[in-house]
C-alpha cells in the first residue's frame, strides 16, 4: 500500500496528516467506543436472528404453539425481530450522542481549526 500524503482542500494553507489523526489517542478512543458497542450487539442480533430462522425451519411444533387466538409463538418471535432492530437502533443513537459525538466534534473542531473544510464547503 502506498504511503498517503497529507491532504488539503483547495484554498486551505495547512495540509492535514490524516494518518496522524487516526493514530491519535482520542481517535483511538472513539474507535474503541464504537467497536465495543457495535460488535457485541451485532453478534447478539445475528445469533438472535439465526436462532429465529432455525426455529422456524426445524421447530415447527414449537413455533406453532398458540399464544392467543390465531397468534402463535412464531408470529410473536417474528415481530420481536422488528422490535429488536428498532430498539438496537435507538440504543445506538443514544449511545453515540452521549459517548462518541463529543469526541468526534472535538476532533472535527481541531481539523477545521487547522484549515480543513467539509467537502460541501469546497464546491
Amino acid at each position: 500500500m502506498a504511503e498517503q500524503q497529507p491532504q488539503s482542500h483547495p484554498g486551505n494553507t495547512a495540509p492535514v496528516d490524516f494518518q496522524e489523526v487516526q493514530a491519535s489517542p482520542r481517535f483511538q478512543e472513539l474507535r474503541k467506543r464504537q467497536r465495543s458497542f457495535i460488535f457485541p450487539l451485532a453478534a447478539f442480533f445475528l445469533i438472535w436472528y439465526f436462532a429465529y430462522v432455525l426455529l422456524a425451519d426445524y421447530a415447527h411444533d414449537f413455533m406453532s404453539t398458540p399464544v392467543f387466538g390465531n397468534v402463535n409463538l412464531g408470529i410473536i418471535l417474528g415481530l420481536l425481530q422488528f422490535v429488536t432492530t428498532f430498539g438496537i437502533t435507538m440504543w445506538y443513537v443514544s449511545y453515540a450522542n452521549r459517548r462518541m459525538d463529543p469526541i468526534a466534534a472535538e476532533l472535527r473542531g481541531e481539523l477545521e481549526a487547522q484549515g480543513v473544510t467539509r467537502p460541501e464547503e469546497t464546491k
